[in-house]
Protein backbone atom coordinates (compact mmCIF):
# COMPACT_ATOMS: atom_id res chain seq x y z
CA UNK A 1 0.00 0.00 0.00
CA UNK A 2 2.73 2.39 0.71
CA UNK A 3 4.41 1.62 -2.17
CA UNK A 4 1.41 2.03 -4.11
CA UNK A 5 1.17 5.47 -2.39
CA UNK A 6 4.78 6.30 -3.21
CA UNK A 7 4.49 5.21 -6.81
CA UNK A 8 1.63 7.10 -7.10
CA UNK A 9 3.46 10.33 -5.91
CA UNK A 10 6.19 9.68 -7.97
CA UNK A 11 4.39 9.98 -11.15
CA UNK A 12 1.98 13.11 -10.22
CA UNK A 13 5.85 15.25 -9.55
CA UNK A 14 7.25 13.74 -12.66
CA UNK A 15 3.85 15.09 -14.60
CA UNK A 16 4.28 18.28 -12.58
CA UNK A 17 7.29 18.34 -13.78
CA UNK A 18 6.72 18.20 -17.25
CA UNK A 19 3.44 19.98 -17.61
CA UNK A 20 5.16 23.13 -16.02
CA UNK A 21 7.93 22.70 -18.21
CA UNK A 22 6.22 22.33 -21.34
CA UNK A 23 3.99 25.34 -20.44
CA UNK A 24 7.26 27.50 -20.08
CA UNK A 25 8.91 26.46 -23.43
CA UNK A 26 5.80 27.31 -24.84
CA UNK A 27 5.68 30.89 -23.16
CA UNK A 28 9.48 31.67 -23.28
CA UNK A 29 10.89 29.66 -25.77
CA UNK A 30 13.04 25.90 -24.87
CA UNK A 31 16.61 27.82 -24.67
CA UNK A 32 15.36 30.56 -22.66
CA UNK A 33 13.96 28.41 -19.90
CA UNK A 34 16.12 26.79 -17.44
CA UNK A 35 15.71 24.05 -15.32
CA UNK A 36 15.83 26.78 -12.00
CA UNK A 37 12.50 27.88 -13.79
CA UNK A 38 11.14 24.56 -14.25
CA UNK A 39 11.40 23.39 -10.66
CA UNK A 40 10.40 26.45 -9.39
CA UNK A 41 6.99 26.39 -11.59
CA UNK A 42 6.55 22.98 -10.77
CA UNK A 43 7.31 23.22 -6.92
CA UNK A 44 9.98 21.11 -6.49
CA UNK A 45 13.63 21.34 -5.85
CA UNK A 46 16.33 21.33 -8.83
CA UNK A 47 17.87 17.85 -7.22
CA UNK A 48 14.16 16.80 -7.76
CA UNK A 49 14.22 17.83 -11.13
CA UNK A 50 17.38 15.80 -11.63
CA UNK A 51 15.22 12.65 -9.74
CA UNK A 52 12.91 13.02 -12.80
CA UNK A 53 14.87 14.20 -15.83
CA UNK A 54 18.75 14.35 -16.53
CA UNK A 55 17.91 17.27 -18.06
CA UNK A 56 15.79 19.51 -20.07
CA UNK A 57 15.81 18.01 -23.31
CA UNK A 58 14.20 14.63 -22.00
CA UNK A 59 11.36 16.41 -21.29
CA UNK A 60 11.11 16.59 -25.11
CA UNK A 61 12.64 13.69 -26.27
CA UNK A 62 13.10 10.26 -25.06
CA UNK A 63 14.63 7.04 -26.68
CA UNK A 64 12.72 4.32 -27.45
CA UNK A 65 12.81 1.08 -25.02
CA UNK A 66 15.03 -1.57 -26.36
CA UNK A 67 11.73 -3.65 -25.43
CA UNK A 68 9.53 -0.71 -27.67
CA UNK A 69 11.98 -1.41 -30.77
CA UNK A 70 11.92 -4.88 -30.23
CA UNK A 71 7.81 -5.22 -30.20
CA UNK A 72 7.73 -3.04 -33.27
CA UNK A 73 9.83 -5.39 -35.15
CA UNK A 74 8.13 -8.04 -33.54
CA UNK A 75 5.08 -6.66 -35.18
CA UNK A 76 6.16 -7.10 -39.25
CA UNK A 77 6.64 -10.40 -40.89
CA UNK A 78 10.59 -11.38 -40.16
CA UNK A 79 10.96 -12.82 -43.60
CA UNK A 80 10.28 -9.52 -45.48
CA UNK A 81 12.70 -7.90 -47.30
CA UNK A 82 14.48 -4.83 -44.39
CA UNK A 83 12.73 -2.04 -46.31
CA UNK A 84 9.31 -3.52 -46.27
CA UNK A 85 10.22 -4.71 -42.30
CA UNK A 86 11.00 -0.99 -41.69
CA UNK A 87 8.45 0.26 -43.48
CA UNK A 88 5.84 -1.63 -41.68
CA UNK A 89 7.82 -0.87 -38.52
CA UNK A 90 7.19 2.96 -39.20
CA UNK A 91 3.55 3.06 -40.04
CA UNK A 92 3.13 0.49 -36.66
CA UNK A 93 4.39 3.43 -34.63
CA UNK A 94 2.49 5.84 -35.95
CA UNK A 95 -1.10 4.07 -35.58
CA UNK A 96 0.34 4.09 -31.90
CA UNK A 97 0.21 7.65 -32.00
CA UNK A 98 -3.25 8.53 -31.65
CA UNK A 99 -5.24 11.61 -29.61
CA UNK A 100 -3.49 12.83 -26.72
CA UNK A 101 -0.33 11.17 -27.99
CA UNK A 102 0.00 12.71 -30.66
CA UNK A 103 -1.42 15.85 -29.92
CA UNK A 104 1.91 16.20 -27.08
CA UNK A 105 4.30 15.13 -30.16
CA UNK A 106 2.87 17.61 -32.24
CA UNK A 107 3.63 20.08 -29.29
CA UNK A 108 7.26 18.37 -28.74
CA UNK A 109 7.32 18.51 -32.60
CA UNK A 110 7.11 21.96 -32.69
CA UNK A 111 9.37 23.14 -30.16
CA UNK A 112 12.48 21.10 -31.68
CA UNK A 113 11.33 22.41 -35.20
CA UNK A 114 12.46 25.56 -34.11
CA UNK A 115 14.85 25.19 -31.83
CA UNK A 116 18.14 24.43 -33.58
CA UNK A 117 20.27 22.79 -30.42
CA UNK A 118 16.98 20.49 -30.16
CA UNK A 119 16.91 19.58 -33.90
CA UNK A 120 21.07 18.51 -33.44
CA UNK A 121 19.71 16.42 -30.57
CA UNK A 122 16.77 15.09 -32.78
CA UNK A 123 19.44 14.09 -35.23
CA UNK A 124 21.61 11.86 -32.42
CA UNK A 125 18.25 10.28 -31.12
CA UNK A 126 17.47 9.11 -34.66
CA UNK A 127 21.36 7.73 -34.95
CA UNK A 128 21.05 6.12 -31.24
CA UNK A 129 17.23 4.96 -32.03
CA UNK A 130 18.74 3.22 -35.35
CA UNK A 131 21.60 1.23 -33.65
CA UNK A 132 18.94 -0.02 -31.68
CA UNK A 133 16.87 -1.14 -34.59
CA UNK A 134 19.99 -2.47 -36.30
CA UNK A 135 20.89 -4.04 -32.32
CA UNK A 136 17.62 -5.64 -32.53
CA UNK A 137 18.18 -7.03 -35.97
CA UNK A 138 21.23 -9.19 -34.86
CA UNK A 139 23.35 -6.08 -37.23
CA UNK A 140 26.42 -6.04 -35.27
CA UNK A 141 28.87 -3.05 -35.47
CA UNK A 142 31.36 -5.55 -37.12
CA UNK A 143 28.70 -6.61 -39.67
CA UNK A 144 29.98 -5.59 -43.43
CA UNK A 145 25.59 -5.81 -43.56
CA UNK A 146 25.30 -2.16 -45.56
CA UNK A 147 22.18 -3.30 -47.27
CA UNK A 148 20.77 -3.35 -43.30
CA UNK A 149 22.30 -0.01 -41.63
CA UNK A 150 21.72 2.11 -44.83
CA UNK A 151 17.91 0.68 -44.77
CA UNK A 152 17.33 1.58 -40.94
CA UNK A 153 18.97 5.24 -41.14
CA UNK A 154 17.54 6.03 -43.90
CA UNK A 155 14.32 4.76 -42.45
CA UNK A 156 15.17 6.89 -39.35
CA UNK A 157 15.75 9.68 -40.99
CA UNK A 158 12.81 9.68 -42.90
CA UNK A 159 10.54 9.76 -40.12
CA UNK A 160 12.40 12.39 -38.35
CA UNK A 161 12.42 14.98 -41.39
CA UNK A 162 8.12 13.82 -42.02
CA UNK A 163 7.83 14.61 -38.24
CA UNK A 164 9.79 18.01 -39.03
CA UNK A 165 7.65 18.96 -41.75
CA UNK A 166 4.53 18.03 -39.74
CA UNK A 167 5.67 20.18 -37.04
CA UNK A 168 6.64 22.98 -39.12
CA UNK A 169 3.03 23.01 -40.97
CA UNK A 170 1.70 22.84 -37.83
CA UNK A 171 -0.16 20.13 -38.06
CA UNK A 172 -2.12 21.17 -40.61
CA UNK A 173 -2.26 17.85 -42.61
CA UNK A 174 -2.37 14.31 -40.80
CA UNK A 175 1.27 13.25 -39.63
CA UNK A 176 0.97 9.75 -41.39
CA UNK A 177 0.67 12.09 -45.54
CA UNK A 178 4.20 13.28 -44.08
CA UNK A 179 5.60 9.78 -43.40
CA UNK A 180 3.96 8.31 -46.08
CA UNK A 181 5.49 10.93 -48.85
CA UNK A 182 9.09 10.39 -47.41
CA UNK A 183 8.85 6.51 -47.49
CA UNK A 184 7.74 6.66 -50.86
CA UNK A 185 10.93 8.90 -51.55
CA UNK A 186 12.76 6.41 -49.97
CA UNK A 187 11.42 3.55 -52.50
CA UNK A 188 12.23 6.18 -55.30
CA UNK A 189 15.87 6.37 -54.41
Amino acid sequence: MAQDHRARQYAATHRRIHDAAMRLFGEQGYEEVTVGQIAAAAGVSVPTFYAHFTGKDVLIMALPAREEVAALLASVPADLPIRQRMDGVVTGFLRGLQGDRLAEALVRWKLIARTPGLRYRAAEYERETAQMFLDALGVADTDADTVARVVVTAHMSAYTQAVLRWAEADGSRPLEEFVGEALAALREV
